[in-house]
């Protein structure tokens, strides 16, 4: 027999209980304070902003048009003086990546800045937050009531609180959709009931995705749904600015009156009030270092500057600092991966800037018949072709049509045609040719296309002319 090493079972009793655990800890209700700060300010004075583009640019016209307007019917996407169409995407292509390139370079010099001030998931959870303020109170008295039974009162402040928020989500959805249908055309279209089905759809279900996503799920939808809070990670290093707890000046926490003398009790200028934690949106309490529910909205900022001013310590106990300003290193503010990114932000910037101004008016394609050539009764090759014209500029243009690349070349067609605005033709043409001045089988040939009333509104295309074997 071969001798068993001897094993004892050290399992705890309660661990071989029929128990299970649940790995997903059910949601608390977050009971954010109110405070004041300047991080506050700004991030007030650059929500408004925010909403002032976003709810304001749709009743500005340009013309006899709206300024900014996304016509999915008609294939144009209007911006200001700029008319793009479906062939113009690989534009909107580099001011994605110009956008990402940007949210890069941004996040490794100051964390995550645009989730704390700009993203519009938080911007309109900051105003959905206010509207609870005005209706239920601050923290201590929306706590008690959520804890009251429900009566008349507590009824109306609920009542008035989703009312607030469902009327936001209502100006939401109807902006957004104004964006693709002109909203001076909508909101009478949508009273008389006259509007298309797909409009009140889109209408209820950004109202719906506002009221449920700036209402309810709000911290839910950063810390589980968003994936920029999960790869941030890749992009900090220890130079990258973040919103952090000094312990070292902190600790050890505890409670002491204004005048004491705290350091001979040994206690750091953290006072454990919770403040950081009571303002924060997401719930976490900074002191337990970074985190990736923190969206770097420095509330905890300004609420412990607050507290550190009516101690009369000085302020930045809670500060926006690097990980090697912590330890007590230098921060390289300037470094390779940031260059990079400012690099490669500034070029992509500069080349669509470059692309956008040398962008045509006036679109040429040419189609070969599928008939290669042919004999006419003079003797002369023939190849027909057929000429896609569009006009991509804001007004009605007459374009001269000409056609060169081999000596001796007849072009038989119109030599001029009218296209009115966003205006896609269609135009069949010849080419002919003596068969003793083709150089080959096949040729080159280009077409060319030019607008009488600006000049500069031109385009050309290559094709093949085709003929007999040359021998």
């Amino acid at each position: 027999m071969s001798e068993q090493i001897p094993v004892k079972d050290v399992t705890p009793v309660k661990a071989k209980a029929t128990e299970y655990t649940d790995l997903y800890a059910s949601r608390e209700k977050i009971y954010t304070r109110s405070f004041t700060g300047l991080f506050r300010n700004l991030r007030i004075s650059g929500g408004a902003l925010l909403f002032v583009l976003y709810f304001g640019t749709l009743w500005l016209n340009w013309g006899e048009r709206q300024a900014v307007l996304w016509d999915l019917p008609g294939r144009k996407f209007y911006i200001f003086g700029a008319t793009f169409w479906p062939q113009d995407f690989v534009l909107l292509s580099w001011s994605l990546i110009i956008c990402a390139f940007g949210l890069f370079f941004i996040t490794v010099f100051a964390g995550r800045v645009w989730c704390g001030y700009t993203c519009p998931q938080s911007v309109f959870t900051w105003v959905f937050m206010w509207c609870e303020r005005i209706t239920e109170g601050d923290r201590n008295q929306r706590m008690k009531l959520d804890k009251q039974p429900m009566s008349g009162a507590k009824f109306l402040r609920k009542f008035a609180k989703h009312g607030l928020w469902l009327s936001i989500g209502l100006v939401t959805g109807l902006t957004f959709v104004g964006y693709f249908t002109p909203i001076r055309e909508l909101l009478p279209s949508l009273v008389n009931g006259t509007a298309d089905a797909w409009a009140y759809f889109w209408i209820g279900f950004f109202t719906l995705a506002t009221y449920g996503n700036a209402g309810w799920l709000r911290e839910n939808v950063c810390i589980y749904m968003c994936p920029y809070a999960r790869f941030q990670s890749v992009m900090f290093d220890k130079d990258t600015l973040i919103v952090s707890y000094d312990p070292r000046r902190g600790e050890k926490r505890g409670p002491r009156k204004r005048d004491a003398d705290y350091k001979a009790e040994g206690l750091g200028d953290c006072i454990d009030c919770k403040m950081c934690v009571h303002v924060c949106p997401t719930g976490i309490d900074i002191r337990d270092g970074l985190q990736i529910e923190c969206i770097g909205c420095a509330a905890c900022v300004d609420a412990c500057d607050s507290i550190m001013d009516k101690m009369g310590y000085p302020k930045g106990l809670i500060s926006y600092t690097t990980e090697h300003n912590l330890s007590g290193q230098q921060t390289h503010l300037v470094r390779p991966r940031l260059i990079g990114y400012a690099i490669a932000l500034v070029t992509m910037a500069g080349l669509l800037a470059y692309a956008i101004s040398i962008r045509s008016l006036a679109e040429l394609d040419v189609l070969k018949d599928r008939v290669l050539y042919r004999e006419n009764d003079e003797g002369r090759i023939e190849n027909v072709y057929v000429l896609k014209i569009m006009n991509k500029a804001q007004r009605d243009l007459t374009f001269t049509i000409k056609a060169d690349g081999l000596e001796g070349l007849v072009y038989e067609g119109k030599p001029e045609i009218v296209a009115a605005e966003g205006e896609i033709l269609t135009v069949p043409v010849e080419l002919s040719i003596d068969p003793e001045k083709l150089p080959s089988s096949t040729n080159d040939v280009r077409f060319s296309i030019q607008a009488i009333e600006d000049p500069s509104i031109k385009s050309e295309s290559e094709s093949r002319f085709i003929g007999p074997a040359v021998r």
